[in-house]
């Protein structure tokens, strides 16, 4: 137990980065183009590229409340800097919790299933054991501590860098331009309806406002890692649907879908492409399962402390497993087993967005004490809500299942918070109330 204070603070800020480069580029970029492909054609990349202005808009309202108030609550500890302590607070950190096991669940079932076709034939038996196997390796990790958890995740991240890097130069470099060419893009209403795709690729920069508690000087290194991360993220998306578009057609890369990225590699690397594209995808959803669970130690450690969790929440399990960590993994593995993932790929996406933006209208409470420009501020909280709005327009109205699940988690935060703040009420002494 002496150790625990050395063991918080042994984070850098390139590997808090990679937290969130990790949480970012997961198996989002391998099942976005060829959806983004139908709406945009070949001009994917500059969907990115504006999604990743957006992200940065967002990132910038962070980075500034990130430094004001360094904590291991993350976001949510910049929500209740706006609003106090209440039920608008209470309700999205319900939302943010369960929105975390829900991606968690998608992207290892992701990993489960690119496993069980390399090692099975895809059988979906396989396809649930390997997701749920790597649930338990990950949460592991996360109770072993910040610093492995850091280190693992460098590697990752450095691997699908790498090899996605090779990819981009390999496929550009041997393009074909015509493939890009402006005359064959879609109109500008095309385009900016994809951001409200390719932005759902950035949204996993967030879990970054976590690691605070494990930076040494977090008012100065968490604004960093902030804009490190998806400038990586940025430059790694822009390059890779760069290189498809200039390889293949955009009819192509719809069919294709996600497996457009090893097709575009075959021109040059042939079956070597494809191998390298299969390692990138399992790397990549093993980094963003280990992101998306990272957070929920600190963060219910944090809530239950300030009374918006129950305070079992801030126990540990044998003196070491975080509960909180334990639940997100038990909620994540019941989805993987229970749930069809499918039918509400974007749900965690759409809650997300929901969740930025209820941090950026706190922000407006706060920003004369955090230094930021309340002109960022309002266009950062216009584009949030503005590729909330394309989303459900666009998104939702072909996916009734995720429409009434995104229903389902916003009725169960509010039901969760209501009961919470009246058995805890009920449990004060009347002095206190």
């Amino acid at each position: 137990m002496v150790s625990a204070p050395a063991e918080a603070k042994r984070m850098t800020v390139v590997q808090a980065s990679f937290i969130g480069v990790g949480a970012m580029v997961g198996a989002g970029i391998f099942a976005l183009l060829g959806a983004a492909g139908a709406v945009a054609g070949s001009a994917v990349w500059l969907s990115f590229l504006i999604a990743g202005a957006i992200a940065g808009l967002q990132g910038y309202s962070f980075a500034k409340l990130g430094s004001a108030y360094p904590s291991s609550g993350g976001m949510l500890t910049y929500l209740a800097k706006g609003f106090g302590e209440g039920h608008v607070t209470g309700i999205v950190s319900w939302l943010f919790y369960m929105t975390g096991a829900i991606v968690a669940a998608m992207v290892a079932t992701s990993f489960g299933g690119y496993a069980s076709a390399v090692a099975t034939d895809d059988d979906p038996v396989w396809a649930v054991v390997f997701a749920v196997l790597l649930v338990v390796v990950m949460t592991t990790l996360n109770v072993v501590g910040s610093s492995a958890v850091a280190r693992v995740q460098a590697v990752i991240v450095n691997v699908v860098l790498a090899i996605l890097t090779l990819f981009a130069i390999v496929t550009i470099a041997n393009w074909n331009p015509s493939l890009l060419s402006p005359a064959g893009y879609p109109g500008v209403r095309e385009i900016i309806s994809s951001v409200a795709l390719t932005f759902f690729a950035f949204l996993g920069f967030g879990v970054i406002t976590f690691t605070a508690k494990d930076l040494p000087r977090p008012a100065r290194q968490l604004p960093r890692a902030m804009y490190l991360a998806l400038l990586i993220a940025t430059a790694v998306y822009v390059a890779v649907s760069l290189g498809v578009f200039g390889t293949l057609t955009a009819d192509e890369v719809v069919e294709y879908g996600p497996t457009a990225l090893a097709e575009a590699a075959k021109p040059t690397l042939g079956e070597a492409g494809y191998a390298l594209m299969v390692i990138t995808a399992l790397f990549s959803t093993a980094g963003a399962v280990n992101a998306s669970l990272y957070p929920s130690a600190g963060m219910t450690r944090h809530l239950a402390q300030v009374g918006q969790f129950p305070g079992a929440f801030a126990r540990q399990i044998g003196g070491r497993a975080p509960f909180g960590l334990l639940v997100m993994a038990l909620l994540t593995i019941f989805m993987i087993v229970a749930l069809d993932l499918n039918a509400i790929a974007s749900l965690g996406s759409a809650v997300a967005l929901l969740i930025f933006s209820a941090v950026t209208v706190s922000h407006f409470r706060t920003y004369r004490e955090t230094g930021a420009s309340l002109l960022i501020l309002i266009v950062a909280l216009v584009a949030t809500l503005g590729t909330f709005v394309v989303f459900t327009t666009t998104t939702l109205v072909n996916e009734p299942r995720t429409a009434i699940a995104l229903v389902v988690i916003v009725l169960a935060a509010i039901t969760l918070d209501l009961i919470w703040k009246r058995v805890r009420e009920r449990s004060l002494p009347s002095a206190d109330r």
